[in-house]
C-alpha cells in the first residue's frame, strides 16, 4: 500500500526547512521566486496533498458546514442543498449534506457526527419532533439553523415558508373551484409542516363557511410516491370519495395520480388534484401537477448566509442576532385542479 506523503518528505526532496514549504502553501509572497520554484515542482512530483483535517484542528475552525435534510430523495431538499452550497462556496467553504430519512435515530447520529467533525456549523430540518436531538447538540457549542422549520423562542435562526398560508392557498383554490368534500393527504403527524399544511386547509374551508367534516385526512407513514399510491387506493375505497384531494408534499401527489391513472379514474374531471413544493416534476408530470411553490434554493442560501453569520459573530468579526426569516408561498395552478365542479 502506497504511503502518503507529508511536508515533511516535500522539504527533504527540496532541501528546505519544515517551516519554508508552510511558507510556500500558505503565505508564498514570503519565500524567495526560485525557492518557491523549487518547492512547488517537489510538492507536483511527490504528488503532496495538504492535510486539511489538521490544519482546521490546529486553527479551530472548521471550513466545513453541515446540512441534514430529511429526505435526499425529495427534490425539495435538493434544490434547498444547491442554494446552502452556493453560498457557502461563495464564503470559500464546503457542504457536508446527510439525510436523515425521516428517522429521528439517524439524525442523532449524524448530529453526533457533526460535533466529531467539528464542523463550522450546522442547516438542520428536524425529524425529531420531541426536539431531544437538538437539544443534544445544543451542548456541543456549534452553531445551527433551522430549515423549513421556524425556531421556538429566541435560541436559534430559522428560514422557512408559512406552511399554514400554503395550505390555505391550495384548498381555497379547490374551493373556489366549486369543490365542497376534500382529501387530505398527509405525512407523519410529529412533522409541524404536515400540520400547519392541514390548518391552513382548515381556514380556507372555514371562510367558505364548510366545517373540518368537508377534509378527509388520509395520514401516510412518509412522504414518497410510494406512500401516495397507497393513500390513493385508500381513496379509490371510499365510499363517498372527495372530489379533490390536497397533498402535504408533490411526491404523494405524484403516487396518487399514478393510483388514479391505474384505476381508469380521470384528473381532474373525476378528481382534483393539488400537491405541495413545487418540485421539477411537478410540471413534467402526465397531467401537470398544480402546486404551491416553496423557494427552496433561497431558503438554502438564507440559511447559509444566517449561519456564517452567527459563526463569525463566535469568531468576534461580527455580530448577530437570531432571526426567524418566513418566506410567502405561491400558488402556481396545472391542469390537475382546472375542472370546475
Amino acid at each position: 500500500m502506497a504511503q502518503s506523503v507529508g511536508i515533511k518528505d516535500v522539504a527533504r526532496a527540496a532541501g528546505v526547512s519544515v517551516g519554508t514549504v508552510s511558507n510556500v502553501i500558505n503565505r508564498p509572497d514570503t519565500v524567495a521566486s526560485e525557492t518557491r520554484a523549487r518547492v512547488l515542482s517537489v510538492i507536483d512530483r511527490l504528488g503532496y496533498v495538504r492535510s486539511e483535517s489538521a490544519r482546521q484542528l490546529r486553527a479551530g475552525r472548521s471550513r466545513i458546514m453541515g446540512l441534514l435534510v430529511l429526505d435526499m430523495g425529495n427534490p425539495f431538499f435538493v434544490d434547498v442543498a444547491r442554494g446552502a452550497e452556493r453560498a457557502a462556496r461563495e464564503a470559500g467553504l464546503g457542504v457536508m449534506v446527510c439525510n436523515s430519512a425521516q428517522n429521528a435515530a439517524e439524525e442523532a447520529e449524524y448530529l453526533s457526527l457533526f460535533a466529531e467533525q467539528r464542523v463550522r456549523g450546522v442547516l438542520l430540518t428536524p425529524a425529531d419532533a420531541s426536539g431531544r436531538n437538538i437539544a443534544a447538540f445544543r451542548r456541543h457549542g456549534i452553531p445551527f439553523v433551522l430549515v423549513d422549520r421556524v425556531a421556538e423562542g429566541a435560541g436559534a435562526c430559522s428560514v422557512s415558508v408559512d406552511d399554514v398560508a400554503g395550505g390555505a392557498l391550495a384548498v381555497r383554490h379547490l374551493v373556489d373551484a366549486g369543490h365542497r368534500s376534500i382529501a387530505y393527504v398527509s405525512g407523519p403527524p410529529g412533522l409541524n409542516q404536515v400540520r400547519d399544511r392541514r390548518t391552513g386547509a382548515l381556514n380556507a374551508l372555514a371562510e367558505a363557511g364548510l366545517g373540518e367534516d368537508a377534509l378527509r385526512e388520509l395520514p401516510t407513514d412518509r412522504l414518497d410516491v410510494a406512500a401516495g399510491r397507497d393513500a390513493g387506493a385508500r381513496l379509490l375505497g371510499l365510499a363517498d370519495r372527495p372530489t379533490a384531494v390536497f397533498c402535504a408534499n408533490d411526491l404523494l401527489a405524484l403516487g396518487v395520480l399514478q393510483a388514479m391513472y391505474a384505476a381508469g379514474v380521470t384528473v381532474p374531471d373525476d378528481l382534483a388534484i393539488v400537491g405541495y413544493d413545487d418540485i421539477e416534476f411537478a410540471a413534467a408530470a402526465a397531467v401537470p401537477l398544480t402546486s404551491v411553490r416553496q423557494p427552496a434554493v433561497t431558503m438554502g442560501a438564507l440559511a447559509a448566509g444566517l449561519l456564517l453569520e452567527e459563526t463569525e459573530q463566535a469568531a468576534g468579526q461580527r455580530s448577530h442576532e437570531h432571526r426567524r426569516v418566513v418566506l410567502r408561498p405561491e400558488l402556481v395552478v396545472r391542469h390537475s385542479s382546472l375542472a370546475a365542479r
